[in-house]
């Protein structure tokens, strides 16, 4: 497993914005969308990070419970400053097709901002798998998870890949978001570890799913590696109706979009940072 940082895993609360901390968060979070808006949230945003010094907030956003670290890990400065901005168009498709027992992979993580979305709008009878292979980032998915009320979800520590085995995990040293099992020429890469991982249909095997909805992918470039194992070697039946995908081009080795189009995805969502395809059902799913 990769080494935990010090994560401060005492009760929730103990680090709630006050004072100046809390207005700054709260008027970061109110600003729009426009040119301006922007501006004055990333304004705000930077002078909350230095402030804290690498320090956490407890908050609750996108409707669920968290503990955020903002200092290294762009997800988590986004979740607890500017929500607004932490892929709206996504969520906003995401969650017009979420059901009472929707079934949802989201394979990196991180500290929980998809997969706690979800089970949040979804409900006690869905069923949300989240992976992160990072030991200190799992450390604080588990913990934001614990945090609230969600029969639904559950977390696995390890990699995915093409293969079950073990995998190098190069760190990004300034965005753990950015941590990979591809060199992808990242500006603050760090340490490399050795973690634990499973192919993706060998995970689908295990937890016994009889269907799954959508799977989120933002592996940092891995993502053909595990897609292009999972659709040889799961049953059609298994492929999930919705891919959320990290679109990166440059860092793939094959034509990942062309791979996916050959399966019966459609592109339904394009944004700055992910595409979004869709598959109908089929009689022979």
């Amino acid at each position: 497993m990769t080494p935990r940082a010090s994560n401060d895993l005492s009760a929730f609360g103990r680090h709630a914005p006050r004072g100046w901390l809390a207005g700054l968060v709260r008027t970061a979070r109110l600003c729009g969308t426009d040119w301006a808006g922007k501006r004055l949230a990333f304004a705000l945003r930077a002078v909350g990070v230095r402030a804290l010094g690498g320090q956490p907030l407890d908050v609750e956003t996108l409707g669920a419970r968290m503990r955020l670290y903002p200092g290294h890990n762009v997800a988590e400065k986004n979740l607890l400053f500017t929500p607004q901005y932490f892929d709206p168009q996504e969520r906003r498709f995401l969650a017009a097709r979420l059901g009472a027992d929707f079934v949802f992979i989201d394979i990196g993580a991180n500290v929980g901002g998809y997969a706690l979305f979800v089970a949040t709008l979804a409900g006690p009878g869905a069923r949300v798998l989240a992976i992160e292979p990072q030991g200190d980032i799992f450390e604080r998915l588990s913990f934001n998870i614990r945090q609230n009320s969600f029969p639904s979800i559950k977390a696995l520590e390890l990699a995915v890949a093409d293969c079950d085995g073990d995998v190098t995990l190069f760190i990004d040293a300034k965005n753990k978001g950015e941590t990979s099992m591809r060199l992808v020429g990242t500006h603050g890469l760090g340490a490399s570890v050795r973690v634990p991982a499973k192919a993706l249909a060998s995970i689908v095997a295990e937890e016994g799913f009889a269907r799954i909805d959508a799977i989120k992918l933002d592996v940092e470039g891995a993502e053909d590696l595990i897609l292009e194992a999972f659709f040889r070697d799961v049953a059609a039946r298994l492929w999930p109706r919705l891919l959320i995908v990290e679109d990166a081009p440059g860092r793939w080795a094959i034509d990942l979009p062309a791979l996916i189009a050959r399966q019966g995805y459609a592109v339904a969502l394009k944004t700055r940072t992910n595409v979004i395809y869709e598959r109908p059902w089929t009689s022979g799913d």
